[in-house]
């Protein structure tokens, strides 16, 4: 099958030096039964050239954007025993920058910082890896006589570091980071706020997903420093398990990420990470 490449879409906002530590594009779909703990190792035997590190994981949950108001997912309480099969395994290149997450319900193509000097490699670059190592994967399974996986929810995320002393000090400043964040108070008792969470969560058009937006303190690893981290995550069904629909969902969960995390930062901070459309 060709690959399609696109090129940076010129309409969307864009910056020179995004703040992005993590970017993955996730494709779920209904569990695959004859998938066993073997076939992690087969996979792999395909792969290892590119990916030639493995972890294992715990498994991640199945979740489907829901718009009945009658239909609510309940959390789950407890502890859950799974067999092999549901956990999940990371395939990692070289760098440990890009890896490839599979589990029997779930594909997912990552890009991360690890060291932090990395050039983030741009959507169209992660989206043709993703074509390529999805239809790898649907070779496999063809081969392996485990049919064809039926797609049933995409997604989309972008974890953003949002360092403190540039362009804010402190969370008494967080309007100059977060749009919608008025920074006042109606009365003079509390001080500023030593941190801040927020979650907020916007329908895309004709119910074709969501798109969730969380921030909160966390550290970072790395350099076992705290920052701002703003996560976007946009999920929804695809019209059909076509490599095709499936790409132009995840287009849809870009645009809206990347024009979402426009509207919700504020010039100031665009400024900061060169905006330059």
């Amino acid at each position: 099958m060709a690959l399609a490449v696109i090129d940076r879409d010129t309409t969307l906002p864009d910056f020179t030096n995004p703040p992005v530590e993590e970017t993955a594009l996730s494709i779920q779909f209904a569990p695959i039964p004859k998938f066993g703990a073997p076939h992690f190792g087969l996979y792999w035997a395909q792969i290892r050239g590119e990916f030639e590190r493995f972890e294992v994981q715990a498994r991640v949950a199945n979740v489907t954007e829901q718009f009945d108001p009658s239909v609510r997912q309940r959390p789950q309480v407890g502890l859950q025993f799974l067999p092999a099969p549901d956990l999940r395994c990371w395939f990692l290149d070289k760098s440990g920058n890009r890896l490839i997450q599979i589990q029997r319900d779930r594909f997912i193509h990552n890009w991360r910082r690890v060291t932090g000097t990395e050039t983030y490699p741009r959507y169209p670059k992660t989206r043709e890896t993703l074509q390529a190592q999805w239809i790898r994967f649907l070779s496999f399974l063809k081969s392996e006589d485990l049919g064809s996986p039926e797609v049933n929810q995409c997604e989309i995320t972008y974890v953003n570091h949002i360092e403190y002393g540039s362009g804010w000090r402190d969370y008494g400043e967080l309007n100059k980071v977060v749009a919608p964040w008025s920074g006042q108070q109606s009365g003079e008792f509390l001080p500023h706020p030593e941190r801040a969470t927020m979650e907020m969560h916007y329908l895309l058009p004709e119910k074709l997903g969501r798109l969730h937006i969380s921030l909160v303190p966390v550290i970072r690893a790395r350099v076992m420093q705290e920052v701002l981290q703003m996560s976007l995550i946009a999920r929804g069904a695809p019209k059909s398990s076509n490599v095709e629909d499936i790409l132009s969902w995840m287009d849809l969960g870009r645009e809206w990420v990347v024009k979402g995390f426009s509207d919700i930062t504020t010039q100031t901070m665009h400024k900061i990470w060169g905006r330059t459309s």
